[in-house]
């Protein structure tokens, strides 16, 4: 008897990245793909109605920057901050697959994408961009460029496909290990962010600021 055709939303075995006439797909079908897309340019277009420059006002668009509490800081398309945004994606992984694995994976990775659209559409409010300003060390944070804001969508999907692809324990280690190094390196990482917008603690904050 031949075998039973695999639905096209159906978990793909560990590790498998499905290939249709010849592309990899990602185990995405295009209509997902689209939905994402649709969503991140919504958010850039609420980004670009409530004043964010669309790019770094030097003028410039940079693949990488380093320094933390610099001008360039959250203008271009990488940072210290993008770990923080690869594991968002591990996370609303592991959630959505929790709580909807007989879901599509399309419509996981589009709820992903909405919720961190969302996010960076909150965080460039000025609740939040005062919020960093009083209770962290970013002192002179004023808010992200929309490139920077779509970039951060785009890390926060690339962690939620890595994640579908090698599973939990190496991506609890990669996690960890992000967290860990940007500790170190920038006295910073994604746990003492949320740690600091909701129960600032002043002597984590002196600390930072010696850097």
């Amino acid at each position: 008897m031949a075998a039973r055709p695999r639905s096209e939303y159906a978990p793909a075995p560990r590790g498998e990245w499905r290939r249709r006439r010849g592309r990899v797909t990602l185990g995405l079908s295009r209509k997902w793909w689209f939905v994402a897309a649709a969503i991140a340019v919504a958010a850039a277009f609420a980004l670009y109605l409530m004043g964010r420059n669309p790019i770094c006002t030097c003028g410039e668009i940079k693949l990488w920057v380093g320094e933390v509490h610099g001008p360039d800081n959250s203008q271009h398309i990488a940072d210290w901050y993008t770990p923080s945004h690869i594991i968002h994606g591990f996370i609303f992984y592991g959630l959505l697959w929790w709580w909807m694995r007989r879901r599509p994976l399309g419509l996981r990775f589009s709820l992903a994408v909405a919720i961190e659209a969302g996010w960076e559409v909150l965080e460039n409010s000025p609740i939040i961009i005062n919020r960093y300003r009083e209770a962290t060390a970013a002192f002179g944070y004023s808010g992200d460029s929309i490139i920077n804001s779509m970039a951060d969508i785009g890390w926060m999907a690339l962690g939620f496909l890595v994640a579908r692809r090698i599973g939990l324990w190496p991506t609890v280690m990669i996690a960890l290990g992000f967290e860990l190094f940007t500790l170190w390196t920038i006295r910073d990482n994604l746990t003492l962010n949320v740690v600091m917008l909701l129960w600032p603690i002043d002597a984590i904050r002196e600390w930072q600021a010696a850097l």
